[in-house]
């Protein structure tokens, strides 16, 4: 159970910058990269976190909760008071809870879920 977790805690460590890379990133395809790489690859981080911090849980149940958990924070996005924009405002709450509802950020968020279940699976969880 030990090296499982030190997997996932490597990958987690490997999977951060490189998902706030994605915010940053200007070259060719930059808005697919920006806004739906990252999805993926924030759905993967909270697999991950998920499996660190919750060893026990089925990888396949944690993938579909986190599904679940963003697509209700994308119909969030559609909702503006003033203490949700707020948190907007940052860049850290941008990048946790979004900005602007977009249906085509669903799928990402499936792939995102699914690479995410088979990359815990795979370090041996």
């Amino acid at each position: 159970m030990r090296i499982t977790r030190i997997r996932i805690l490597i990958a987690i460590l490997f999977i951060t910058p490189l998902g706030f890379a994605t915010k940053f990133y200007n070259g060719p395809l930059h808005a697919w990269v920006n806004d739906s790489l990252g999805g993926v690859l924030y759905e993967v981080f909270w697999c991950l976190a998920a499996a660190l911090f919750f060893p026990r849980v089925n990888a396949i149940k944690t993938a579909a909760l986190i599904f679940a958990a963003t697509c209700v924070l994308e119909i969030l996005q559609l909702w503006h008071p003033p203490f949700l924009e707020a948190v907007r405002a940052t860049f850290i709450g941008r990048t946790l809870i979004g900005t602007s509802f977009s249906w085509l950020d669903f799928p990402h968020y499936l792939l995102g879920c699914f690479a995410g279940w088979r990359l815990v699976d795979r370090l041996g969880r």
